[in-house]
């Protein structure tokens, strides 16, 4: 009687069960967890990095400048970039290369993530990337120019020589705000980290409501910045493109925007979401506490029922129907309770 009252029948079936049904609730509304530890620590989280590029912004960059060098016009700028850009997955990349749809094939391409991208055009080396990996020289004023009027702005070199800038702007998603005020108002910090230069990031950030703002990161810093949070607090980290996987992958959680991210991010991360709509992360947030709610409350019953019956039974109070009893009904409202997990608007 003693060893029955004792079985942690209810204990063993309340966390698995919660866990299972919260998770399959999530993917109703388009949360893809990929396992039980992930789901709980997402329930943990204080503090969110967001990358900026495809992840704040529309993921629809359009080029709207192009400043030439000497010895260049605007079309040779954008014909050389695309040509390039076609083989990069940045998301800028998709925006040079449809401004120059004409662009002559390239060859021998590498691509350094956080700097650029380069290859061989018509026999000529070209390189493409950010004014802090190549010298603006003497269109420095102009990229100052642009980057103040928010655009992002990249470098053109052909055999070393500067051929111009272009500027790219990727406007912010509409829901960014009305997301960020819903995390705050769950306790939740935030920060931006971008590769971008300051003011287009500041300036971002003005509009979403965030005030940490972490700019002109390369890879490397963005993922040591999300270690330095996650030693701190719970902190997650959302991105989707592959520069953003060393941060996913060292965060407490990696969410990967599943619907235009890189295999990698996705691959790194812990939750992928199968769309795009910013809004999904506060919500995954209150489902994740609130089945971890539910985990507690199924844990404190179980423990309270053994509690109990451990002394009834050593005393010869409960014989064992009783004690049987008493476990199964245990069983079948822990059931029910966790089950409530799985309700989800979608």
């Amino acid at each position: 009687v003693v060893l029955v009252a004792a079985s942690p029948c209810a204990l063993a079936i309340s966390v698995p069960l919660t866990v299972v049904a919260a998770i399959g609730a999530a993917s109703q509304f388009g949360v893809v967890i990929k396992s039980g530890a992930a789901f709980e620590r997402l329930g943990s989280i204080r503090h969110l990095a967001v990358d900026k590029t495809g992840t704040l912004t529309r993921n629809q960059p359009e080029v709207t400048g192009v400043v030439p060098a000497d010895g260049f016009d605007r079309t040779q700028v954008l014909s050389f970039a695309a040509a390039v850009e076609q083989q990069s997955t940045h998301p800028l990349a998709a925006a040079i290369a449809a401004a120059g749809p004409e662009a002559p094939t390239a060859s021998n391409i590498s691509e350094e993530a956080g700097h650029g991208i380069g290859g061989t055009v018509e026999g000529r080396r070209v390189l493409v990337g950010s004014p802090r990996w190549i010298d603006a020289g003497p269109l420095k004023a102009d990229v100052e120019r642009m980057e103040s009027e928010g655009q992002t702005c990249v470098l053109v070199t052909v055999d070393d020589v500067l051929a111009g800038a272009i500027g790219v702007r990727d406007e912010l998603r509409p829901e960014v705000p009305e997301a960020v005020q819903a995390l705050h108002a769950n306790d939740v910090e935030v920060s931006m980290l971008t590769g971008d230069n300051t003011r287009t990031a500041r300036a971002l950030a003005e509009i979403a409501g965030i005030d940490d703002v972490r700019a002109e990161l390369r890879p490397e810093d963005k993922a040591s910045i999300v270690a330095e949070l996650s030693s701190k607090t719970p902190t997650a980290m959302i991105g989707d493109g592959i520069n953003d996987a060393p941060a996913l992958a060292g965060a407490t959680v990696g969410i990967a925007m599943g619907a235009t991210g890189s295999d990698a991010a996705i691959e790194s991360a812990d939750v992928a979401f199968t769309g795009h709509d910013l809004r999904l992360i506060p919500k995954a947030l209150q489902h994740a506490r609130r089945g971890s709610r539910i985990i507690n409350q199924n844990i404190v019953l179980s423990l309270a029922i053994i509690i109990v019956l451990m002394p009834l039974a050593i005393s010869g109070v409960l014989g064992l129907a009783a004690v049987v009893l008493v476990h199964e009904v245990a069983e079948v409202i822990v059931i029910l309770n966790g089950l409530r997990a799985a309700q989800a608007k979608r």
